[in-house]
C-alpha cells in the first residue's frame, strides 16, 4: 500500500505540530506548513531524532497561509507528486492580543480575517479537489473563545471560519470529502495563553496527547 499523505496547515507550533509529528512517526508523509522556519526544523528535528523503525517523513513548506499563489502552487506540486491526500487538519490562525470590542484595532482586524477566514475559504477550494482523489478527510478546529469578553475580533473570523467549515462539511457528507470539525481538549499552547493569561499550564492536556486523540478519528 502506497504511504499515506498529510497536509498540516500551521504546523510549526501547537497542535499543528504535534499532530504533523505523531503522523510523521506513525508512518505518513507529512507536508508542514507555517510561516516559522524555525518551528519547522525543530519539528523535523524531533521526528529524526525518534529514530523510530517505520516512520514517515516531512516535507518543510514555510509559506505564509495567506499567500494565495504560494498555496496554489504548494497543491499543485503535491497534486503533481503524490496524487492527492488522505488528510488536511488546518490549524493556522491569526491570534490578535485582547481587547474590548469598541477598541478593535482594524488592522489586527483585516489580519485576522485574511489568516482565518479568507484564507481557509481559499485553501478549502485548492485542497478539496485533493482530498477527493484520494478519499481524504480534512480537520478543522472550533474555538469556545467566540462570543468571551476581549477576543472580539480573533472569536469573529474564528467564527467565520468554523461556519465555513460546518457548510462544507453538510454539502460533502453524501459526496465526499469527509469533513470533520473537532474542538480540542484545553492545551498549553501560545494561542490558549494568550486569551487565557496566568492560567496554570500544568493543568492542561499535553498537545502531543490531544494530536493523538485527533489522529484517532480519521
Amino acid at each position: 500500500m502506497s504511504q499515506k499523505i498529510a497536509l498540516i496547515t500551521g504546523a510549526s507550533r501547537g497542535l499543528g505540530s504535534a499532530m504533523a509529528e505523531q503522523l510523521a512517526l506513525r508512518g505518513w508523509h507529512v507536508v508542514a506548513v507555517a510561516r516559522t522556519v524555525g518551528g519547522l526544523e525543530d519539528l523535523d528535528d524531533r521526528v529524526k531524532a525518534a529514530g523510530l523503525p517505520g516512520a514517515g517523513g516531512l516535507t518543510l513548506a514555510p509559506m505564509d497561509v495567506t499567500n494565495e499563489d504560494a498555496m496554489r502552487h504548494l497543491c499543485r506540486s503535491i497534486h503533481d507528486r503524490w496524487g492527492g491526500l488522505q488528510f488536511w487538519a488546518h490549524t493556522a490562525v491569526h491570534a490578535t492580543a485582547l481587547a474590548p470590542a469598541p477598541s478593535i484595532d482594524m488592522k489586527e482586524l483585516d489580519k485576522s480575517l485574511a489568516a482565518n477566514l479568507r484564507a481557509t475559504a481559499f485553501l478549502i477550494t485548492m485542497v478539496e479537489p485533493l482530498l477527493r482523489a484520494k478519499t481524504g478527510t480534512a480537520m478543522f478546529f472550533d474555538d469556545p473563545v467566540a462570543g468571551q469578553k476581549f477576543g472580539a475580533a480573533y472569536g469573529a473570523s474564528k467564527a467565520g471560519q468554523i461556519a465555513l467549515a460546518r457548510n462544507w462539511q453538510a454539502e460533502s457528507a453524501r459526496i465526499g470529502p469527509r469533513v470533520l470539525v473537532e474542538t480540542p481538549r484545553p492545551m498549553p499552547t501560545a494561542v490558549r495563553a494568550r486569551f487565557y493569561p496566568g492560567e496554570d499550564r500544568d493543568a492542561l492536556f499535553p498537545a502531543r496527547d490531544e494530536a493523538a486523540r485527533l489522529i484517532a478519528l480519521i
